[in-house]
């Protein structure tokens, strides 16, 4: 199952790295403000999970079900990006809420927004 082995990486980028920002006036902005910059940062990891996915040399190979190994994977080539989001996740949301975001919305998302990107990427 992906969540596991995600749920590692995750700690180890949370032990690994420091918060970019231990600012609390970015918790004070409107919703749409906190959306509108956090989105970038979310873009931004996803685009770099996609990339490392597609040069997988597994990738097209193995079943669609090992989607989540080639995402678990790319983590470590992705640590900086998806750190950031988390961080920016904390940063508009509050303390805890990137990783909250990571382990749950992101990730249920994660595997088809990679499937649609790759095949984009692929063409």
């Amino acid at each position: 199952m992906i969540l596991a082995p995600l749920f590692g990486t995750a700690l180890v980028i949370a032990v690994a790295t420091e918060p970019l920002d231990d600012s609390t006036t970015a918790i004070n902005r409107s919703a749409p403000q906190k959306i509108a910059a956090t989105e970038p940062l979310v873009r931004s990891a996803t685009e770099c999970i996609v990339r490392a996915v597609v040069a997988d040399p597994r990738f097209g190979r193995e079943p669609k079900a090992e989607l989540g190994d080639l995402i678990v994977a790319s983590m470590p080539a992705c640590v900086a990006p998806v750190r950031a989001m988390i961080d920016g996740y904390d940063r508009y949301f509050g303390d805890g809420s990137g990783e909250a975001f990571f382990m749950g919305p992101y990730l249920d998302v994660l595997p088809g927004a990679v499937t649609v990107a790759a095949k984009k990427a692929q063409r």
